[in-house]
């Protein structure tokens, strides 16, 4: 049975594992990691098409059964997937890559791809880690409807918030196709969708910066309902006079709200907002 403290919802359509499959763009040289395998069924549709499946699995029982699954002569695993038993968000993917699948980065960018049917109460903390450096080539993740919509939103949107601007200087963001609730059992209590994240070539922001920067983001998306100049002063404690002047400087209105701001002008605000901790008031 399903563990509902795990966010199990198991997919099985053909079709739609097929779709799954085939957003990866895969090829026979290609290793794959597949967060959440679950019952083996987006594995067994991955396997024959690339190189190498590592499917991560939290689930000791599934895990286990997986494994079992694979030993079996007759076996859709076959002896191209390597079952890992364990918490994708504790383990270490790039090893495992390097390890299992002999993956290596090149020119910034690690040598494999990543894939999920993942569970909806980690979803941020699994797609953070999935952009964490050096990136991978591409991924594609089943996540509820709502994040999928958040992923992709536009500046000045409902839905644009800080995992938009997040995501969105990494890569890009593309909404392939809507699935159903009632095409996974159990039956979530909401609609899902499949996406797809491309990093881009020359990622907006530096690693090295982009924790910071997302902190940022989130507090001043804390703020949304305000003024830009007034969450400014909120995260900042600099004075009013201060912040629009600092605003002005930069050719923003202080009366913009946060999230009519691009996240290119959202890193610019960051990387320039030290100035309003660092400088002293002047007297």
């Amino acid at each position: 049975m399903p563990r509902a403290r795990l966010g199990q919802h198991f997919l099985s359509d053909p079709r739609i594992l097929g779709r799954i499959v085939e957003a990866l763009n895969p090829s026979e040289q290609d290793v794959v990691l597949e967060i959440g395998a679950g019952r083996g069924t987006l594995t067994a549709a991955l396997a024959p098409r690339v190189g190498r499946v590592i499917a991560i699995e939290k689930d000791r029982r599934l895990a286990s059964e997986l494994k079992r699954m694979q030993a079996s002569p007759d076996s859709l695993l076959g002896r191209k997937v390597s079952v890992v038993e364990g918490d994708a968000l504790e383990l270490d993917w790039h090893a495992l890559a390097a390890e299992l699948g002999g993956a290596r980065s090149f020119a910034g960018r690690a040598g494999f791809k990543v894939v999920g049917n993942i569970p909806y109460y980690v979803t941020s903390p699994l797609i953070e880690k999935a952009l964490s450096p050096p990136l991978p080539q591409v991924i594609v993740f089943l996540v509820q409807r709502e994040v999928a919509e958040r992923l992709r939103a536009a500046p000045g949107s409902k839905a644009y918030g800080a995992l938009s601007a997040g995501v969105q200087v990494l890569a890009r963001v593309e909404k392939l196709f809507a699935v159903k609730a009632g095409s996974f059992k159990p039956r979530p209590r909401v609609d899902s969708a499949v996406v797809r994240m491309v990093p881009i070539e020359e990622p907006l922001v530096d690693p090295v910066e982009h924790e910071d920067f997302r902190a940022f983001v989130t507090a001043l998306f804390g703020q949304r309902r305000k003024q830009l100049a007034h969450s400014l002063r909120f995260i900042t404690d600099a004075s009013a006079e201060r912040v629009e002047r600092w605003l002005g400087s930069m050719g923003i209105d202080p009366r913009r709200r946060v999230e009519t701001l691009s996240p290119a002008e959202l890193l610019e605000l960051f990387r320039q907002s030290a100035a309003l901790t660092l400088e002293p008031e002047s007297e």
